[in-house]
């Protein structure tokens, strides 16, 4: 298994993983803390909506009650007290039910939004802090569709809770339980039919609805991940002529997507038949219990108002339960991803009590450090130790796969050694917390990481606080700020995603103004000049070289212009340090870099795959 196969994961497999790990109680456990983060609002809510819910309960009495003294009284002056009172009650109930329903609405909206906020941002912020090796085995764009589904699922969750079930559940129990007082038979007639409707709700949802919404679920995340794979890469696309291609391969997404969607749908429409069913059978039997209770002069007019009255009571809310039902998978098949994602520990944590990085002078050491990479069984680095001197200029030289950028990535604490440990200025770099460590290194990679925002802001990204005149001071000292002035907009023009309005070279200057600005004490350059021509590299080099000054600088490179210029080159070999030395000493040592030196073509250092 190659490296790359051992730090991806398939996307199939890390969302299967993900399902089973946040199960029906982790999700509804979630939900309640999410409520109770705000228990004045919650209490709020619940005692306005208890009142409309007793309101909701007492209407069929109220209903039955009015009819009963219209039936009983003969329309005339004496008879409209009674009858007034009635209707009174009647519309006083009414009513309050939609009174207090909608000043609930005034506490459960702001809780509501601040749990969306909240969700949204936990997860954010859970998810950045996890690691390289974890976002490289994942889609960017699967994992955006996953954090903007759940904040609509928590609404949809709470919502259907809140509005139906909890309503529901009290009117249900209360109906039943009156009219099995009056007519035991046709209470117990209709506390079997709601159980058998809500039972087969439960069933259906669980057993037969839940697969196949996960599936359609995966196959819409599968449409994210296409899309901000394919529009991220369009200047590939375009340059090979492939949109048709690309739009193909697309179809095929979207068909599976729909293959999967009308399968879900179309068991949504058998359980809705089932259900449907059931509330005809529960309709016929009702009517027919009260119309015999009447026959055998058990039941008044009024009784009868107050059936038929609790029967769309209760008609509306099994309706709503099932459909509810429906929803409630649904949002817990949108929100189980994050729940997840919550649960899962970041594979690189600061540790209790972590310190702030003191790094002055940038002395590195690497302590007889072990290394292995998830997935693998042999160790890349194995009892490795080195020391990079203050103000030192390292260049790591040799073959794709190595370890060169492994070795950076453990200076920058973006993965953990399995053994040893790394010191920054005597302090071990696992002790330290991570934003501090990483303020304290400045890198310059090969593609530079720019967000679709301003140059200013790009500059900036590394000091946010710094204001224009040191932002257009580091663009100075990186030869970026006269092509940025010739720019309309100048420091305010957005650089599109990726930074892709600019040329290679301005992006490179953007990233070198950036390390000016943070001003660390350790820089890392990753063939941060491989892509640029003549002229441009010129400008470049001369900004690094001033960048450099006073600094550790650990170089990635193959250009011999870069490499010859190091303090110290350190070549690395299948994880090994096999050579290190001066440009001139390891030349005149006929080894491994004199090799690769050899067959050098113009100023680019030969490799072991040219070797080959």
């Amino acid at each position: 298994m190659s490296r790359l196969d051992a730090r991806a994961e398939p996307e199939d497999e890390e969302l299967e993983l993900s399902q089973k790990r946040a199960g029906f109680k982790a999700i509804t456990a979630f939900m309640v803390r999410r409520w109770m983060s705000q228990p004045g609002r919650l209490a709020g809510f619940l005692a306005l909506f208890s009142v409309s819910v007793a309101c909701d309960l007492a209407l069929p009495i109220a209903a039955g009650r009015l009819v009963e003294v219209l039936s009983a009284e003969v329309p005339n002056q004496d008879a409209q007290g009674p009858v007034t009172r009635a209707y009174l009650a009647f519309v006083a109930i009414a009513f309050g039910f939609y009174l207090f329903r909608n000043l609930a609405t005034r506490f459960w909206n702001p809780l509501a939004a601040s749990n969306m906020k909240a969700i949204t941002m936990d997860a954010y912020d859970r998810v950045q802090r996890f690691s390289s090796e974890w976002h490289a085995g994942n889609f960017a764009g699967a994992t955006v569709r996953r954090l903007s589904r759940a904040m609509h699922a928590y609404d949809t969750i709470s919502d259907n809770i809140a509005w139906f079930v909890l309503p529901a559940s009290i009117v249900l129990v209360g109906l039943t339980v009156i009219t099995a007082a009056q007519w035991p038979l046709v209470g117990l007639f209709l506390g079997v039919m709601i159980a058998a409707y809500l039972t087969s709700a439960i069933l259906l949802s669980r057993f037969y609805l839940a697969k196949r919404v996960r599936q359609s679920n995966a196959a819409d995340t599968r449409i994210g991940a296409a899309l901000a794979d394919a529009i991220g890469a369009n200047a590939t696309v375009k340059s090979f002529g492939a949109e048709a291609r690309e739009a193909a391969r697309f179809g095929l997404v979207v068909e599976d997507w729909r293959d999967k969607a009308v399968r879900a749908w179309m068991r949504f429409s058998d359980a809705w038949a089932i259900q449907n069913t059931l509330l005809f059978g529960m309709q016929a039997g009702l009517i027919g219990l009260v119309v015999r209770e009447w026959s055998q002069g058990r039941a008044t007019a009024g009784d009868a108002a107050f059936a038929l009255t609790s029967f769309f009571v209760i008609l509306g809310y099994l309706r709503n339960l099932g459909e509810t039902i429906q929803m409630l998978q649904r949002g817990y098949a949108d929100i189980e991803d994050v729940v997840a994602y919550m649960a899962q520990v970041p594979q690189i944590e600061d540790t209790p009590g972590a310190l702030e990085s003191s790094a002055k002078s940038g002395a590195i050491r690497f302590d007889h450090v072990s290394f292995r990479y998830r997935g693998q069984q042999e160790p890349l680095f194995r009892d490795l130790s080195l020391t990079i001197a203050p103000g030192e200029t390292v260049a790591l030289v040799g073959a794709t796969g190595s370890g060169k950028s492994t070795f950076v990535k453990l200076v920058q604490r973006l993965y953990d050694v399995n053994a040893g440990a790394i010191l920054i200025d005597g302090q071990d770099v696992r002790q330290l917390r991570q934003a501090s460590l990483r303020a304290s290194i400045a890198l310059v990679p090969q593609e530079p990481g720019l967000f679709h925002r301003s140059l200013r802001d790009n500059i900036a990204y590394a000091r946010p606080e710094a204001v224009l005149e040191d932002v257009q001071y580091a663009a100075m000292r990186a030869r970026a700020h006269g092509c940025i002035t010739r720019l309309p907009k100048g420091y305010d023009t957005e650089v599109g995603e990726r930074g892709v309005k600019l040329s290679g070279g301005e992006r490179q200057r953007v990233a070198l103004a950036r390390a000016f600005l943070a001003d660390a004490p350790i820089l890392i350059l990753d063939e941060a000049t491989s892509s640029l021509d003549a002229a441009t590299e010129n400008d470049v080099q001369a900004a690094m070289a001033e960048l450099k000054r006073g600094r550790t600088t650990i170089i990635i490179a193959h250009r011999l212009s870069t490499v010859r210029e190091a303090d110290r080159i350190l070549v690395f070999d299948q994880g090994c340090i096999v050579e290190e030395g001066g440009h001139a000493e390891l030349v005149a040592a006929g080894g491994f870099y004199a090799r690769l030196h050899a067959m050098s073509t113009g100023d680019r250092l030969s490799t072991m795959a040219d070797m080959a």
